[in-house]
């Protein structure tokens, strides 16, 4: 993901009635490069240039803000994984075998999950901690959206017979630990992205009956 636009100094960082999405930017960009413990109402309203209580026409407090940017992250992940599936299905589309597209869009999905770990670690622990998951249900809806896509997914693998037996809830969180794991692995050892994808392709054998794809 590219990094947000910095502001320039001396020069107003949002148009009218923009204040919002600004605040956003300066917070995810102040998580990525500073850490949680510095996104401050505060200090993101002296980014943004305007006085210290208009931060709070928009968020109740810092953790609203904090909600709202974890928020961001998974609609942008589960966005990515959307993108990523579809794309997959599509190019897959000639395949004889559905096990083929089944195995193509397991993958990308992992694929996508990982480079979004890779570029958005600060994001991803902030949105791990579960902030906003026993909000409203509008919001709740959001951050289940990635794991309701990858359930589906799932489902629909195990209804095709081309994915291995098991209790879907469980093979959800050994699936999703283990695309965490490929991240956190390549993130260590600073693998190069062709090695985090080869990672991934390997994993997302184990998951995919052989005679699938065969």
């Amino acid at each position: 993901m590219p990094e947000p636009e910095p502001y320039r100094s001396g020069e107003k960082p949002y148009h009218h009635g923009s204040l919002r999405a600004a605040l956003l930017t300066a917070a995810e960009r102040t998580l990525r490069e500073q850490g949680v413990e510095q996104v401050t109402l505060r200090e993101l309203a002296r980014q943004a240039g305007v006085s210290h209580g208009a931060p709070s026409r928009h968020f109740r407090d810092r953790q609203a803000l904090l909600e709202e940017l974890a928020a961001v992250g998974y609609t942008r992940l589960g966005d990515a994984i959307t993108a990523a599936t579809e794309r997959a299905a599509k190019e897959a589309g000639g395949a004889k075998k559905a096990g083929k597209d089944f195995a193509a869009r397991l993958q990308a999905a992992a694929t996508a999950y990982v480079r979004f770990a890779l570029d958005n670690p600060a994001l991803l622990d902030l949105m791990m901690t579960g902030a906003g998951a026993d909000g409203p249900e509008a919001a709740v809806k959001v951050y289940q959206r990635p794991y309701s896509i990858l359930k589906e997914l799932i489902r629909q693998g195990h209804e095709s017979g081309d994915l291995r037996p098991g209790d879907p809830e469980r093979l959800l969180l050994i699936v999703m630990a283990t695309f965490q794991g490929i991240a956190g692995l390549v993130s260590t050892l600073k693998m190069p992205l062709e090695q985090a994808e080869a990672l991934v392709a390997d994993a997302t054998a184990l998951f995919v009956r052989e005679n699938s794809v065969s």
